[in-house]
């Protein structure tokens, strides 16, 4: 109808407080469908997570980047704050966490930058005292799970064609820079895959170019016109002297080696891998000479620096944002919530004041 507006619409809805712009009003394929399908194009491109990111680790410089940023982070100590002089909680919270593998529980939260989400499963366990504990978070495959129209991560189960709700307390979902558009949040990876790609293509060119031109070339003569039979034995001969750089050679064979020197074409293979290099870095670190350090001044290596702590910084909010929701869960499965104020909640805090 041409004119309508959502005073129509809503009648004696309020105005204000309703949502007016929502994924089930809006006309897309995807409605119908109930999958949010992720937006990343390379993740759409290669078919799924799995094979999008797979192989890109493998690049030694992707592997660096990402060890050290993890790195920056998984290094520091922590400490549970806000201890209550009331109760106990404070304790069995900080006991938990000392027999948590965290430096593994850490890096699996991490990976989140790197692919945009990650889904952890706990698994709970009673103790002595019939309370639930974390016994085990395990990182679970990022293809088994899908965002639906309402930006809630489904699992896709096997026989439900619309997928499974996961339930409270039992998954962490940490997860980078989400969006109403993009509730996967932001993967880094993928933004290093076209530099991975034209970095890998160099090396096979440039392997290329080294088998070709990279060994001197051997010129053998003879002193007279020679027989097809003599040139067929001076070949395989001069065959021999590659292999073994030794031959032996009568008066009428001159040998005369060559060097066809490229190294200008060597050079731009190489450049061509320096600058895939500092694109990756850029991406994974926001900064290029903690990585590739050639020289440079003093001011931009403080500027560099400056840059890596800031990076790591938001990586501890992420951590610290994660764990607390699990400090807040283990409360509500133990029904502790009421027992003690939200002012004096047991927080997890990475010690960030030895950040070097």
């Amino acid at each position: 109808m041409i004119g309508t507006n959502y005073e129509d619409i809503l009648g004696s809805t309020p105005l204000l407080t309703t949502e007016l712009v929502s994924r089930d009003n809006s006309l897309t394929f995807h409605k119908f469908i109930g999958i949010l399908p992720n937006p990343n194009q390379v993740i759409t491109e290669q078919g799924s997570i799995s094979k999008a990111f797979a192989n890109l680790k493998n690049d030694p410089h992707v592997w660096s980047c990402v060890q050290s940023r993890k790195t920056g982070v998984s290094a520091l100590s922590y400490e549970i704050t806000n201890q209550s002089t009331e109760t106990n909680i404070h304790t069995f919270i900080s006991q938990i966490f000392a027999e948590l593998d965290l430096y593994n529980f850490i890096s699996n939260i991490l990976e989140a930058i790197f692919t945009g989400f990650q889904v952890l499963e706990i698994i709970w366990s009673e103790n002595d005292e019939g309370y639930l504990i974390p016994a085990e978070i395990i990182a679970k495959p990022l293809d088994w799970f899908y965002f639906d129209m309402n930006n809630q991560l489904r699992f896709r189960k096997k026989g439900e064609t619309t997928g499974l709700l996961l339930p409270e307390n039992k998954f962490l979902i940490p997860r980078h820079n989400p969006s109403f558009e993009n509730p996967y949040g932001e993967a880094l990876l993928s933004k290093c895959f076209w530099a991975v790609t034209t970095k890998n293509m160099g090396f096979r060119f440039w392997m290329n170019f080294l088998e070709k031109y990279g060994m001197p070339l051997v010129i053998g003569q003879y002193t007279y016109p020679p027989t097809a039979e003599e040139l067929q034995n001076l070949s395989l001969r001069l065959k021999d002297l590659i292999d073994s750089q030794t031959i032996a050679a009568p008066s009428d064979i001159s040998i005369d080696i060559k060097d066809l020197g490229a190294s200008k074409s060597v050079d731009l293979y190489s450049q061509l891998i320096k600058m895939a290099n500092s694109e990756i870095s850029k991406v994974l670190l926001s900064e290029t000479l903690t990585t590739e350090m050639d020289s440079g001044s003093y001011a931009a290596s403080i500027t560099h620096f400056k840059v890596k702590q800031e990076v790591a910084l938001s990586d501890v909010k992420l951590v610290e944002n994660t764990l607390n929701i699990l400090i807040n869960m283990i409360l509500n499965v133990n029904n502790l919530e009421s027992k003690i104020k939200v002012s004096s909640i047991p927080r997890f805090k990475l010690k960030t004041n030895t950040m070097q």
